[in-house]
């Protein structure tokens, strides 16, 4: 009995057992083999055989096994996607687009963040065993790492990374639409420019850096000096471009330079915190210092004025 104060105890019901392969071959007359064929398209069925058992899957409300049929393929039905980082708008792009094309294909993603982490490759290791594949993104890992990677036959992609062993490898051209990009300025009169960015943190960077060198070379101009150094993150590309502004940066290690005219940013976020920086001091892009970017990032099209930047298919 219940007392007046006290609510009834609520009764479990169990929900039906899910249908198994076994009940939609018997519903169909067939035999489980028929039944594979005919959810994965794997050999020709007779068309009357094949809409009985569609009729079947229908009747029963069959949903197949997505851990069964990894064990029976001896797949993990996921990939894996090492990335340096998770935050930012780059990377949530590129994630985005990745994520899409996996959930087409019937595949699950398993995201790793390396942060820099001394123990990443270690990290890295651990995920291959669980995915049929891995996209590794930038210099996460050593080459050397890459390289038992391959050679343990696990099928790897390289994203903005050159070519390693046996793997395949994903980049957009950097060299000569810096180049372009510098010579842009240059054809406006702007011959006191400035790199932002670190060519010692990634491959974009490093070509974006030579071809930003080569439109001087090309020009016999004095080459530029060194780098301003600055991770991909506004906060960085602001802190590098004050010093830069106030002619604090030694880059070039024989002191301070004069004040620039423009910036050539790594990337959209660097050219952000340049933009925050320049507006601190009171001046005017372009008139005073004209700022270009690279990536074309969503939030780069909401700054006034109009950021100048390379737009890259990350999606």
């Amino acid at each position: 009995m219940t007392l007046a104060n006290e609510s009834p105890r609520p009764r479990l019901r169990r929900s039906p057992s899910a249908a198994t392969i076994y009940e939609v071959a018997r519903h169909a007359s067939v035999s489980i083999a028929t039944v594979s064929r005919v959810q994965r398209s794997s050999a020709p069925v007779a068309e009357k055989t094949r809409e009985r058992v569609l009729a079947a899957i229908e009747d029963l409300g069959y949903q197949p096994s997505t851990l069964g049929r990894s064990l029976a393929e001896g797949r993990h039905g996921a990939t894996g996607v090492v990335f340096p980082d998770l935050s930012g708008p780059y990377y949530s792009e590129v994630i985005l687009g990745y994520e899409d094309q996996a959930a087409a294909d019937g595949h699950s993603v398993l995201i790793l963040g390396t942060h820099g982490r001394p123990r990443a490759e270690g990290m890295v290791r651990d995920l291959a065993g669980r995915v049929d594949g891995l996209v590794i993104m930038g210099r996460t890992i050593a080459d050397e790492a890459v390289l038992a990677l391959d050679a343990a036959g696990i099928p790897l992609v390289l994203l903005a990374r050159p070519p390693l062993g046996g793997a395949d490898a994903i980049r957009t051209e950097n060299r000569h639409s810096a180049m372009r990009l510098t010579d842009h300025l240059l054809d406006h009169g702007h011959t006191r420019i400035s790199f932002i960015g670190d060519p010692a943190s990634s491959p974009d960077a490093a070509e974006r850096w030579t071809g930003f060198c080569d439109a001087f070379e090309r020009r016999r101009l004095p080459r530029p000096h060194d780098p301003a150094r600055s991770s991909f993150r506004e906060r960085e590309g602001y802190a590098a471009a004050c010093r830069v502004l106030d002619g604090s940066a030694e880059t070039d290690g024989i002191g301070p330079i004069a004040r620039p005219t423009a910036l050539v940013c790594a990337n959209d976020e660097i050219a952000l915190g340049a933009y925050g920086a320049c507006q601190e001091r009171r001046l005017r892009i372009p008139d005073d210092v004209a700022v270009t970017g690279w990536d074309d990032i969503p939030m780069a099209r909401f700054v006034w004025p109009a950021l100048t930047t390379v737009r890259q298919p990350l999606r």
